[in-house]
């Protein structure tokens, strides 16, 4: 009988433990959930009142918007909805060119390919960006270069936002788009660049010029020396190399200002695609009854290769007079730089369509390289759909900008290719029959 008065004992004891317990666990998590109610009235309160004062705001807004007298309708709007109740609804095609620098078509076009990479979703208090605002907001940074706070009043966002919206659709469309709109040429677009390049800049058997593009920024926090170029201005410095139809094949950006182009052409992908044949068809073409690939024009800066062409140097005397060239070189040297000054109108043409390239940009340096290849795959989107191009952007950049830099230091003639003089003289020759 004691052992089990003894068993009855202590299974009492154990259920009255796990009563207790039970008990315990019950008691502690109606505290939880009554935490969490009103934890979750707090939040909708807030949140209300915040919409409440929001409302206020723009009805406020409204009621001054109401009694001012404007010109346009959208010149000194300060409300959020600018966006939605006249970009979308009463912007003209002029107007669509003259902000965000395309045609409407081409905007959506744009949103569209952007799209897998902007879209956001919404949250429990915030609405996302639509993927068209997000564009059109970082579209106005790169057409105008005006201060982020200018846009985030205009836009009815904040200027964190407006960072975020540039540097999330350069990234954009380098990922999405360069294989696209920066690519390397294909055999046909080969053949209707030296077309071009002879029918219109008289240089044959040429598909391209490379050449160098200088962007102002400011002082970097360290080495801001290696960023001072050849005319004292502080500048991130790219190499492009632009087609017969002023296209850009191929960029190589994120150099400092003081870097030798010679530098950055031998250590680019572009050297090693055009030393291997790569802009040349598959079928070596004749130039002078003799099989020649076809060449790329440069600046005195570059060295001399069998598919890179420039100028012939001044010759100096021992005396250090200049002696005249012969005739051959002048008349080469003077369609050499026919031909370039085709490819700094296209230049021209880039920073007119996008001032962050033509003014100070003031974004980080881990930035302008993106923004850099993100405008020129602009440049030929807009170009390949045939927007239009207004004369006085051009007349704007020059008033504005600081020269670009001009790279006087000749490449070292130990850099040359040893066989590029006789294909030099080559064209000296075919210049020279063309005259007689």
């Amino acid at each position: 009988m004691g052992d089990e008065e003894e068993q009855q004992r202590s299974l009492m004891f154990l259920l009255t433990y796990m009563l207790l317990k039970r008990r315990r666990d019950i008691n502690h998590a109606d505290i939880q959930r009554r935490d969490e109610i009103q934890r979750r009235i707090r939040h909708r309160q807030y949140f209300f009142q915040r919409q409440r004062r929001m409302l206020m705001m723009m009805i406020a807004g409204g009621m001054r918007s109401n009694v001012r007298i404007r010109t346009r309708p959208w010149t000194t709007t300060p409300r959020s909805d600018w966006w939605e109740r006249v970009v979308m609804t009463e912007f003209q095609p002029s107007d669509w060119l003259d902000k965000f620098r395309m045609s409407r078509e081409t905007f959506f076009y744009l949103c569209e390919k952007l799209r897998p990479r902007l879209a956001r979703q919404d949250t429990s208090f915030r609405l996302a960006l639509p993927v068209e605002k997000r564009v059109a907001v970082a579209l106005w940074r790169l057409a105008s270069n005006v201060e982020y706070r200018t846009i985030s009043a205009l836009f009815g966002v904040g200027k964190s936002t407006v960072c975020r919206c540039v540097r999330d659709m350069c990234h954009a469309i380098v990922a999405l788009l360069s294989s696209t709109y920066l690519r390397p040429p294909t055999e046909q677009e080969l053949e209707e660049s030296a077309q071009l390049f002879h029918s219109y800049l008289g240089f044959p058997h040429c598909v391209a010029a490379i050449t160098t593009l200088h962007t102002a920024i400011i002082t970097p926090s360290s080495n801001a020396s290696d960023y001072a170029n050849p005319a004292g201005w502080l500048s991130v410095l790219s190499q492009v190399a632009i087609s017969g139809q002023g296209y850009f094949w191929d960029v190589c950006a994120s150099f400092p200002g003081g870097t030798d182009p010679a530098e950055i052409l031998q250590n680019s992908a572009l050297w090693a695609t055009a030393a291997e044949g790569g802009l040349s068809p598959a079928q070596t073409p004749v130039f002078m009854g003799k099989p020649l690939r076809y060449v790329l024009l440069g600046e005195a800066c570059y060295p001399l290769q069998s598919w890179l062409m420039k100028a012939y140097p001044e010759q100096k005397s021992r005396r250090g007079c200049r002696t005249a060239l012969p005739e051959p070189q002048q008349l080469f040297n003077r369609r050499l730089g026919r031909a370039l000054r085709a490819s700094e109108e296209a230049l021209l043409r880039l920073r007119a369509r996008w001032q962050c390239l033509s003014k100070r940009n003031d974004c980080g340096l881990d930035v302008v390289p993106t923004m850099m290849l993100a405008c020129c795959i602009l440049h030929n989107m807009c170009e390949s759909h045939g927007d239009a191009f207004k004369a006085e952007w051009q007349v704007e950049v020059c008033e504005a900008e600081n020269p670009q830099p001009c790279h006087k230091a000749l490449a070292p003639a130990s850099m040359d290719q040893s066989d590029a003089e006789e294909v030099r003289g080559l064209f000296c020759d075919y210049f020279q029959q063309q005259r007689t």
